[in-house]
């Protein structure tokens, strides 16, 4: 691990989290719940940990409270006397008095904590993507071409490729150009049918990624953003790479989500279901660490109607009396007689009453639905009740009053 000793990790946790209004009303987006017991930044940690990284920075802002509160509950596990720690860093409104302006203005804000460390290295992260990475492999790519830049990047299909930001190649695998949300991505050089989409995952230099981001503070046009700013205005003037995050055997591309709309929230709870799941979280050589918890085991009672639970997630701590069918459920959820979930993501301490059905819904913590409501299955009902997306999925945050 010799090369880790020159590399300084930051993960940007700060942003709003707009797109996933209401879970993110009173929450910082990685400190919402995700797959039932975990925290969606508790992916990216366990990355780090698995990868032999042990020396982070999580830069917060807005609902700081909430991942602060999960960080020192789930992450106190370094060991400062051996150079191990996560920091949770705030902005220190040192060098100007304003909150983060974009990604690259969080690391410009934070230019003290290089010049402390003077790293090799910096990889630069996101509180708020699920995946599994070696760090390493990609160290590894960025070390052997001397890069000033590595961009990780995902394989997904030229159509697919129109909403993301797209790394146009060339066969060296060096980024020529930049295209955000192209209506015609370039595809892979040898591999067409497929674009180079960018994870939000970066590898700099260290004295190239201080260079940048202040050249970069100085533009009063700029968004002060990595993808819309500092990629572009490095490509063709610095060493530029896209890291493949691929699989070697098979060629495919690995799972990484980003999960900032309701829908691909929803949708990437449907991908820890089925026998053979898109993302596994019980991979023994991958393991995934979450806040630990009191809660006795899960129980099923029989109370003379039919206890029915097919491929579902149940955390630790719940009490199903109903029928549940492909959800993830929180640690202290109650389901109640004769109640019918289909296609729900259920936070802690979700109670649904006795004959209620939910179908295609996300519930915020501590909501108890009652007895009979049914919430999925009209429509109309839900939208003046609740908020819908655009796929259909019902939104129930934890302030809702229930009304017939």
């Amino acid at each position: 691990m010799e090369r880790l000793k020159g590399l300084t990790t930051i993960i940007m946790a700060g942003g709003k989290g707009e797109r996933l209004f209401p879970l993110t009303r009173d929450k910082a987006k990685p400190s919402i719940t995700f797959g039932g017991s975990y925290r969606i930044i508790d992916f990216t940690l366990s990355s780090c940990l698995n990868s032999g990284i042990r020396r982070i920075y999580v830069l917060t802002q807005y609902g700081s409270f909430s991942l602060d509160q999960h960080l020192r509950l789930t992450w106190d596990i370094m060991r400062p006397d051996l150079g191990e720690y996560i920091y949770s860093m705030p902005p220190q409104q040192i060098m100007v008095n304003r909150w983060y302006r974009g990604t690259a203005d969080s690391i410009f804000q934070n230019l003290s904590l290089l010049q402390a460390e003077r790293p090799r290295q910096v990889l630069i992260l996101s509180g708020d993507h699920v995946y599994k990475m070696k760090y390493l492999e990609m160290l590894d790519f960025h070390l052997s071409r001397d890069a000033d830049l590595t961009v990780a990047a995902v394989m997904v299909p030229r159509p697919e490729a129109r909403s993301f930001g797209v790394l146009h190649v060339d066969s060296s695998s060096q980024i020529v150009n930049f295209l955000e949300k192209p209506p015609e991505p370039p595809g892979i050089p040898g591999n067409p049918d497929y674009a180079l989409a960018s994870m939000g995952v970066y590898l700099f230099k260290a004295e190239v990624l201080v260079e940048e981001v202040i050249r970069d503070a100085k533009k009063k046009e700029s968004k002060h953003d990595f993808g819309a700013n500092i990629i572009p205005q490095m490509v063709g003037k610095k060493k530029v790479f896209a890291f493949n995050f691929h699989n070697p055997i098979t060629g495919g591309p690995r799972y990484w989500r980003d999960i900032g709309l309701l829908d691909a929230y929803f949708q990437a709870h449907q991908d820890l279901l089925g026998t053979e799941p898109v993302f596994d979280l019980y991979d023994p050589e991958w393991p995934l660490r979450h806040r630990p918890n009191v809660y006795p085991p899960s129980k099923y009672l029989y109370s003379g109607k039919s206890i029915i639970v097919e491929d579902c997630l149940i955390s630790s701590g719940c009490t199903i009396e109903g029928t549940v069918r492909e959800s993830v459920l929180s640690p202290g959820v109650r389901i109640g007689p004769g109640a019918r979930v289909d296609a729900a993501v259920l936070w802690d301490g979700v109670e649904i009453g006795a004959g209620a059905q939910v179908q295609r819904t996300i519930i915020e913590d501590g909501v108890k639905v009652p007895a009979g409501f049914t919430i999925g299955l009209d429509s109309k009902a839900d939208a003046r009740r609740f908020p819908v997306t655009e796929g259909g999925v019902v939104v129930v945050p934890n302030n809702v009053i229930f009304e017939e």
